[in-house]
């Protein structure tokens, strides 16, 4: 098998969301032929439904992409985000490792990708769940980042320690 070299692969992983925003922006309609659409069952969706699956489909889009830019971050060894102030601004899609007990002031939370981050603000969530997936987001205008838990609305506000 024939090795990438770092700076490619991160070249490539930079490209990446680009192809993958143009096809999360095509809807599945029009992303199949008009036999695959029917062949499929898709065409007996209401129209509701087939704005559902679209919402889903992007999703789902926008997380595997987070994974594969990751996944070629951790290859090149160079996963700066949120430990100095020239980071990445990509979002963080990993899974907190062992048991989650909610938020609390002070919490740190290892993730499976090998980073650990610290709750610095006094969000609360009491909640207990194995291995729990995780989104780690930058604020909009910088410095901050929100760590959310799948399937909970709320948010912490947490720093990278490691």
């Amino acid at each position: 098998m024939t090795r990438i070299a770092p700076a490619r692969l991160l070249a490539l992983a930079a490209l990446l969301p680009l192809a993958t925003s143009a096809l999360a922006q095509q809807k599945i309609e029009q992303q199949m032929s008009y036999e695959q659409f029917k062949a499929s069952g898709l065409d007996k969706l209401s129209a509701g439904e087939l704005a559902n699956l679209n919402a889903w489909l992007e999703g789902k889009l926008e997380v595997e992409t987070a994974k594969a830019v990751e996944g070629a971050r951790q290859e090149s060894g160079d996963d700066r985000r949120g430990l100095t102030e020239r980071e990445s601004r990509d979002p963080v899609a990993a899974a907190i490792t062992g048991g989650f007990t909610g938020f609390g002031k002070g919490r740190q939370y290892t993730l499976d990708n090998g980073q650990v981050w610290q709750q610095i603000d006094e969000a609360s969530l009491s909640a207990k769940l194995d291995n729990p997936k995780v989104r780690i987001t930058p604020s909009l205008l910088g410095g901050a980042w929100y760590l959310a838990v799948d399937g909970y609305n709320t948010r912490a506000k947490v720093q990278r320690v490691k």
